[in-house]
């Protein structure tokens, strides 16, 4: 049975409640997940409570995995990435902004192995992203950034750049705009 197959069997069981089958899933995918969340928090002892916090959430949600929707993996992998985000936003003052924009390559990455073909394609996807980045005004790159990479709100984006509301509002705008036109230029 093709690892996918088995991924997807194992979670419609977890969703019935069959604890083997769960043990099974995380035999197999603890490693890729673990991976992706130290390279997000880059703590082991974080990324180890997210891992967890993870498998909690698949167990309580399988149930709501659709395989016409996405690779079992690709769906076990948000999930821990989402978790990685939360964790980011509690710990917030501890982490510090990349001063590059190659940490959203890192979010943007899965742990899956890729072909040639779509392994040249992302790269080429994440070159066009970060060359757009560095084209906005630093100011809409910091908001952008911030709001993406640690989901901070609107207003605690103003309080952090201590800017009013209504500038940090029009430097996402106009940042996603911008950003928008860039990527669909060099589409």
């Amino acid at each position: 049975m093709a690892e996918r197959e088995q991924l997807a069997e194992w979670l419609s069981a977890t969703a019935r409640g069959d604890e083997q089958a769960f043990q099974r899933l995380y035999a197999a995918t603890s490693s890729q997940l673990y991976g992706l969340l130290l390279r997000i928090l880059r703590n082991p002892e974080r990324a180890q409570d997210a891992l967890q916090d993870a498998y909690v959430r698949v167990w309580q949600k399988a149930d709501t995995y659709a395989p016409e929707r996405g690779a079992p993996l690709t769906w076990l992998l948000s999930i821990a990435r989402y978790r990685a985000l939360d964790v980011l936003r509690r710990k917030r003052p501890e982490v510090a902004m990349p001063e590059e924009p190659d940490m959203v390559a890192t979010l943007l990455e899965d742990e899956q192995s890729l072909s040639p073909l779509q392994e040249n394609e992302n790269q080429q996807s994440l070159e066009a992203i970060q060359v757009c980045l560095r084209s906005l005004q630093p100011e809409q790159r910091d908001s952008v950034l911030l709001a993406y990479y640690e989901g901070l709100t609107h207003q605690e984006l103003a309080e952090r750049l201590d800017a009013p509301l209504g500038t940090v509002k029009s430097w996402i705008r106009r940042g996603l705009l911008r950003l928008r036109e860039c990527l669909g230029e060099r589409a």
